[in-house]
């Protein structure tokens, strides 16, 4: 049997097209290096066999760019909404003074009219 100073655990490797140099699948081992501990890689069961393969992206690889141009346009779309959703907000709030103050010259309009009658029967009866 194989060393397996990095930990290795007995799975095969899912993707059969995965092959060593010398045609064995090869199984999933854990780091246990200082650089990159506890990430998980593909190794040969053979000793003196270099295959080598991480499982997951390496970090600030091509996947990272992907990932980073994604959160870019999230940023860039929720922004956007942000924008849509404080001019929205600005309109509600101009309408609410405006219909404040609206109420408020119908009720001095009332006032007025109050007074006025009142006025003109005090003059009548005066």
């Amino acid at each position: 049997m194989a060393s397996q100073s990095s930990g290795a655990s007995r799975f095969h490797s899912p993707a059969k097209e995965l092959l060593c140099g010398h045609g064995e699948r090869p199984i999933l081992r854990t780091s246990s290096t200082k650089d990159n501990p506890g990430r998980r890689f593909w190794g040969c069961v053979q000793d003196g066999c270099d295959f080598f393969r991480w499982v997951d992206p390496e970090p600030g690889g091509a996947q990272q760019e992907v990932e980073i141009a994604r959160t870019r346009r999230k940023i860039t779309k929720l922004k956007t909404r942000l924008r849509e959703v404080e001019t929205k907000l600005w309109v509600v709030a101009a309408l609410c003074i405006a219909d404040g103050w609206l109420r408020v010259c119908l009720l001095l309009v009332e006032v007025a009219a109050a007074t006025a009658l009142f006025l003109g029967w005090a003059w009548m009866l005066g």
